[in-house]
């Protein structure tokens, strides 16, 4: 044993204590006194003594509750919640006069607490660029509650109650002081709740203006690099241009002015490295709202919009897709599809109809992620390969009806085929990263079209045996980063749902999972559709902490379409067509 080896093995003890019995946990008041003495009772016990922590203890401004503690020091860490009542955080009423500026306030303290607790044991959920309501900080019932993770201290397999106390009565109360209203940078909490409002504002005025997206003027588009989704220095703002600008008036910047994109089909075009699809990465991440200095706080898109793309060899179990694909050789029932491993082609089909499905009434389609064969069709091909050998109705034959049948618009980015001016209501050219109206350009140069109907895909029935959470008989939900979700004894492959933005939701998926069959809202009798539309009612209700039972604060809020996108990926799935 070396020298930095100063405990034994589990069931060892310290050198220099003896084999004596820990002692009795204190009895009687549970404050931070008494939280003081117990922790220098435990110091060197055996690391369950830890144990004895569960419950709550009143700090005097806040209370502590210790919801779980750790086995082990390896294993995943002890979880807490901190009480602090709003009244003595002295939050103003402007901080929470909405459920908005609730949801920004409680990010913004979420993010005050990483700062504040960086370089100790203690571990807070917070944010990135985007503002999600998440169960790490919420403000509810007149009380700021902040759900945390420790690593509790220990030398091997004891109890370090030095190092306990420095995290529970140091930092922690620390913490506290560092969330009162007195104690923030006030200017820039309030300006995170303003952003948010008028984020929100806008977003929810986008359907009475026939708008399915708004890109402000000043808008920072592009990112710093690859891996980093702050905004880039020295960018050039977006301007919009003159016969697309709209004004809009917000509750606290008042008029702002911005491209408006229409309902109908928008098509994105210029030549390569110009910003389209920077420009359309933007509108996917425009389903959320952005923390101030962003660039794009008032880049709005409908909540609902939904980024579609191929994704060779995902699993497609029972999904209408004939609107897109017919009389394949293999005899294959194109109305009831189902395959291990679809081909770029039928996934796309595939990802479009269940997006319909979850009630999406925005496409975004980037070409460089699409299946060619799925898009176009040019005229010398179907010379070649008449349309009778041919399983493919391509999407631009679909497009327009998509609008004028089903409400559904769609924003597409195109550099390589001018077949899309024959269906574009509107065409932007991106050119050194400036927006231009073509539209009266692209349509001189169109041709007629005679497009196909969509029709409406058969709805599904999920078998709720099918949607297991549970291995080895207990609950299993984890994560690798935004990738994968371990959903029981299944990894189910998140990589190209691009709109699943933040670790803490892909937990967030996995429990909402877990609510759909735990809860029996997939019932057997359900369409997906109103499955759905249940788990919104309870979330509407109850809020992101619906989601939580018995798991720590480190899960966000999912929208319905990554929920939706999650099952249809989710291997095991059984479903049953609706006549």
């Amino acid at each position: 044993m070396t020298g930095r080896q100063n405990w034994r093995d589990r069931g060892g003890t310290r050198r220099g204590h003896s084999d004596r019995p820990a002692p009795e946990p204190l009895r009687g008041s549970r404050d931070a006194e008494h939280l003081g003495a117990e922790l220098a009772r435990m110091d060197g016990a055996s690391y369950g003594r830890y144990k004895s922590l569960s419950g709550e203890w009143d700090l005097g401004d806040a209370t502590l509750t210790v919801e779980k503690v750790q086995a082990d020091p390896f294993a995943p860490p002890s979880r807490l919640l901190v009480r602090l009542p709003v009244a003595t955080a002295g939050l103003p009423p402007a901080a929470l006069r909405s459920p908005e500026r609730r949801r920004a306030t409680a990010d913004y303290l979420a993010r005050v607490a990483r700062r504040t607790l960086k370089g100790s044991r203690l571990r807070v959920d917070s944010g990135g660029q985007e503002v999600i309501d998440r169960a790490a900080c919420q403000i509810h019932d007149g009380e700021v509650l902040m759900r945390l993770g420790v690593e509790l201290p220990g030398h091997g397999r004891r109890i370090d109650g030095r190092g306990a106390r420095r995290e529970l009565l140091d930092v922690l109360p620390a913490l506290v002081r560092a969330l009162r209203w007195a104690e923030l940078d006030t200017a820039a909490a309030t300006d995170f709740a303003d952003t948010v409002e008028d984020a929100t504002a806008l977003r929810a005025a986008l359907p009475g203006l026939g708008l399915v997206a708004f890109v402000a003027d000043g808008a920072v588009l592009p990112r710093a690099s690859g891996v980093s989704d702050l905004p880039m220095r020295d960018a050039v703002p977006f301007v919009s241009p003159e016969t697309m600008r709209v004004a809009v008036d917000l509750p606290q910047r008042g008029t702002v002015t911005g491209m408006g994109v229409f309902e109908g089909v928008t098509l994105i075009v210029g030549g390569g490295f110009h910003g389209k699809s920077t420009l359309l990465h933007a509108l996917e991440r425009g389903v959320y709202d952005h923390v101030p200095g962003d660039g794009r706080e008032l880049v709005v898109t409908r909540a609902d919009a939904v980024k579609i793309r191929a994704e060779e060899g995902r699993r497609v179990e029972r999904v209408d897709v004939g609107a897109f694909v017919r009389d394949l050789p293999t005899g294959a029932d194109t109305r009831d599809f189902a395959t291990d491993n679809a081909s770029g082609s039928t996934s796309q089909a595939a990802n479009t109809v269940e997006a319909l499905e979850a009630g999406t009434t925005v496409l975004l389609v980037d070409e460089d992620t699409t299946a060619t064969n799925l898009m176009v069709r040019d005229a010398r091909m179907q010379e070649l390969v008449s349309g009778d050998r041919e399983p493919l109705t391509p999407f631009v034959d679909l497009v327009g009806s998509l609008h004028r049948d089903h409400e559904v618009s769609t924003v597409l980015v195109m550099g390589a085929s001018g077949d899309y001016f024959d269906v574009a209501d509107r065409v932007v050219l991106l050119d050194a990263y400036r927006a231009h109206d073509v539209t009266e350009r692209a349509r001189a140069l169109a041709r007629p079209r005679i497009g196909d109907a969509f029709a409406a895909p058969a709805r599904r029935v999920i078998d709720p045996g099918s949607v297991d959470d549970s291995s080895r008989g207990r609950t299993r939900i984890k994560r690798r980063d935004t990738d994968v979700l371990t959903f029981g004894e299944t990894d189910i492959d998140l990589r190209f749902l691009a709109q699943v933005v933040d670790p803490s939701q892909v937990i967030g998926l996995g429990l909402a999972l877990r609510v759909l069959a735990a809860e029996n809202i997939l019932d057997g009798r359900r369409t997906l559709a109103e499955a759905l539309d249940t788990l919104d009612g309870l979330l509407e209700h109850d809020g992101v902490t619906r989601l939580g039972g018995g798991y720590p604060g480190d899960y966000a809020l999912p929208r319905r379409q990554e929920v939706a996108a999650t099952l249809n990926r989710l291997r095991t799935l059984r479903v049953r067509c609706q006549e």
